[in-house]
């Protein structure tokens, strides 16, 4: 590979494809890390002018396939070229971190069009019909999917780890345990579980004593956790159905939830505190853990859906923590602890990013074609620049019902 040269917009860069010379031109303006662009016509180098030195690579295949879509569609669009095949990167997260990192500097290459992505998500929102289907989407793709890259809990939430070599399976119990100890449920206790995963916390739960009531949308998931908990020597104290938080009766000690939240939609946050709240008796603790964003990335975020909420997780909705916790207080409820701990999802995300890579055979195997996993490459890498910036982070809350 020939030596990068630093890009200046002059006769000197006339290799650069011309349709390559507005990203340059962008490219230019970094003011955090260095990005290396390679093209079968050369190599270029942009650096920022600050001491944040963060190295990154983006390898143009399709030079006018990229502009395209960027011009049309913003990160959006940045993304559909990825998943096209119109660019690569050495370290996909390490780019996506440099580029949001200076998101305000570079933004001039493209004009937003974004009508059609909030109408788009409009459509999806979560009302009881649409929650099933926005459900389905991402987690009835299979149990085998998952299972060829999550850790033997299969769990999919951020784990808490105590060091950054601890496994995987390891961090992922000590989450559980720490969501437990949270509630201080005593043995045979009622815990509600709202969305339920494959039952991971469930199954950690019934080993304490307590008694489980797991429901979810999502039905590859209530398969896999009804034959987990049926196999368990306390199984018998798990009960798991298919159930929307809006339709719950009865009441139960504590309430647990994991990572659901986020997929409740704004309009529906009282409606799910309220529903909360009816479930648990004076004085019950619930310990919830879920995706936040940063209170000055909010209105922008609300108004114009990202790359997850259009291709991911449709329906979804981050609220910041601060107006977390305000709608809970509103809805009766103390906040007892609430803490951030994004560095566990960075982490959580690199063990799955690699995980995946190394599955990528067999979940091709399983049906999955190649523009499907690159948008699980991207999906994965985007999240975790998100975290490791801190636009995006993850908060445990413990919430009790006043009275």
């Amino acid at each position: 590979m020939n030596s990068p040269q630093h890009y200046h917009a002059s006769a000197a860069n006339a290799r650069l494809p011309l349709a390559a010379r507005p990203l340059a031109g962008a490219l230019d303006k970094l003011a955090h890390g260095l990005i290396t662009m390679t093209h079968a016509s050369g190599t270029w180098a942009f650096s920022g002018r600050d001491s944040l030195h963060r190295q990154a690579h983006l390898h143009l295949h399709r030079a006018s396939g990229l502009l395209w879509r960027v011009l049309r569609r913003c990160d959006i669009g940045l993304a559909e070229s990825f998943i096209k095949g119109d660019w690569s990167s050495a370290s996909l997260v390490d780019l996506l971190e440099v580029l949001a990192l200076n998101e305000q500097r570079i933004n001039g290459i493209s004009r937003p069009t974004t009508w059609r992505g909030r109408l788009r998500h409009r459509l999806r929102d979560n009302s009881r019909r649409r929650s099933k289907r926005n459900i389905a989407h991402h987690y009835d793709l299979g149990n085998e999917f998952y299972a060829c890259w999550l850790d033997e809990t299969l769990t999919y939430s951020a784990a808490a780890f105590a060091s950054p070599g601890e496994s995987l399976a390891s961090a992922q119990q000590r989450k559980y345990a720490q969501l437990l100890d949270a509630l201080d449920a005593r043995p045979g206790e009622r815990v509600l579980e709202i969305g339920c995963g494959w039952g991971g916390l469930a199954e950690a739960a019934v080993e304490r004593g307590h008694a489980v009531h797991g429901i979810t949308l999502s039905r590859e998931q209530l398969a896999y956790a009804r034959s987990r908990l049926d196999e368990h020597p306390d199984g018998a104290l798990a009960q798991f159905e298919l159930r929307d938080y809006r339709d719950l009766e009865g009441t139960y000690d504590h309430v647990a939830s994991i990572e659901m939240f986020e997929a409740v939609g704004e309009r529906y946050w009282p409606r799910f505190f309220h529903a909360m709240r009816n479930a648990l008796r004076p004085g019950g603790r619930a310990a919830l853990q879920f995706i936040t964003i940063d209170e000055d990335c909010y209105e922008h975020y609300r108004r114009n859906p990202d790359f997850i909420q259009l291709y991911i997780f449709p329906g979804g909705m981050l609220p910041t923590l601060e107006r977390f916790e305000r709608a809970a207080n509103a809805a009766g409820f103390r906040v007892l602890q609430s803490g951030l701990h994004g560095a566990d999802y960075a982490r959580t995300l690199n063990r799955w990013a690699t995980r995946f890579k190394a599955a990528r055979e067999r979940v091709a195997a399983l049906g999955f074609d190649e523009r499907f996993l690159r948008m699980w490459d991207y999906y994965l890498a985007y999240c975790e620049a998100g975290f490791r910036i801190g636009r995006v982070d993850l908060a445990r809350v413990t919430l009790e019902r006043a009275g």
